[in-house]
């Protein structure tokens, strides 16, 4: 049976054999007590490299980026978030759920809202008013495309939230991507924010796990509220192991997921009845599907035929990631069959 090239997201990728020899081997203990000394090891490493006090790994993006607001927030609280953000969009309404806070989402620019667009919405002190505390940002923006968060508007940001006395949450769960994207740094971008996500299993491909890291105080609030939302792990150093291989084995990988998306993107250029929505800018293409070429679905089946995978992004678009499970020669395999399927 031919191998199916998976461009539906960079979560599908497969442990590798050397970072299966690593969770094989890895020495562990009960991550509850505190006494898994790959996590330990692993953790420190990330507080490290974000230049933050502490970190504390947590079983998905999801669940990083919840425990991270809980501690920043209290019930009856509303975070300014950008529309089109995951926290909005993919996290099953669990703000208001879990912690039980407001949210007031602003219309971005390609995904990203700016400092002077946040200020006109941090609400007055009022009785009757709900009072804005976090602002949450999102690098790589998923829904934009990939698009890798202006350093400088991250500054400004931080900035403006400094003065109204505010937290910022960085949404990282792609930040190695933005990392590897721009030559900024991981501490750079995670100065930015009181709080970041990061997570391992997309494009760092390993097949669990999330980071948060701040001050040793939050941290310790995260931790708590990891319990409270069933997060808590015995031997996790078996996935904290693949994350550490992640971290020094499928870094640089990144930047060859870039290329392979750019190429992508150059493919569906050429087509007519298939228009980028969004410049490529590291591994996510999203594209229009013309009427003419037909539906998304009817577009999706017969990509699937060819064995190319990718998925419905919006009634009309696409939205294909390129990821280390898949290369260089399949990226030029799946720009023939998007030509062919024009020709028809």
């Amino acid at each position: 049976m031919p191998k199916n090239i998976d461009l539906r997201s960079d979560t599908v990728t497969r442990p590798v054999s050397p970072m299966r020899r690593a969770i094989a081997e890895a020495a562990v203990g009960d991550d509850v007590f505190g006494d898994d000394p790959t996590v330990n090891t692993f953790q420190d490493r990330m507080a490290s490299l974000l230049g933050k006090d502490a970190a504390i790994f947590v079983p998905s993006g999801t669940m990083a980026n919840q425990t991270a607001l809980a501690s920043l927030t209290s019930p009856g609280d509303e975070i300014i978030l950008e529309r089109e953000s995951h926290i909005f969009n993919y996290e099953v309404a669990a703000v208001a759920v879990l912690s039980g806070l407001q949210v007031n989402p602003l219309d971005g620019d390609r995904g990203v809202i700016t400092a002077e667009m946040i200020e006109g919405h941090i609400r007055e002190e009022n009785l009757h008013l709900p009072i804005t505390r976090v602002i949450s940002i999102e690098n790589t923006h998923n829904r934009a495309g990939g698009r890798v968060y202006p350093l400088e508007e991250m500054r400004a940001i931080k900035a403006l939230a400094e003065r109204y006395g505010l937290k910022v949450h960085l949404d990282g769960a792609r930040l190695a991507n933005a990392v590897m994207a721009s030559g900024i740094s991981f501490e750079e971008y995670a100065a930015c924010a009181d709080t970041v996500s990061m997570c391992f299993s997309k494009g760092l491909g390993a097949p669990v796990g999330s980071i948060v890291a701040s001050d040793a105080a939050t941290i310790d609030t995260v931790r708590r509220k990891r319990k409270m939302f069933g997060g808590g792990m015995r031997q996790a150093g078996i996935l904290a192991a693949a994350a550490l291989y992640a971290l020094d084995h499928h870094l640089e990988g990144l930047k060859t997921d870039h290329e392979n998306a750019l190429e992508l993107g150059r493919h569906i250029e050429a087509i007519d009845g298939l228009d980028l929505v969004f410049p490529v800018e590291s591994n996510i293409v999203i594209y229009r599907v013309a009427p003419a070429v037909g539906t998304v679905d009817q577009f999706l089946e017969t990509l699937k035929k060819n064995n190319i995978l990718a998925i419905s992004f919006g009634k009309d678009f696409v939205r294909m990631v390129t990821h280390l499970d898949v290369n260089s020669e399949e990226i030029a395999l799946v720009g023939e069959v998007l030509r062919s399927i024009h020709r028809h």
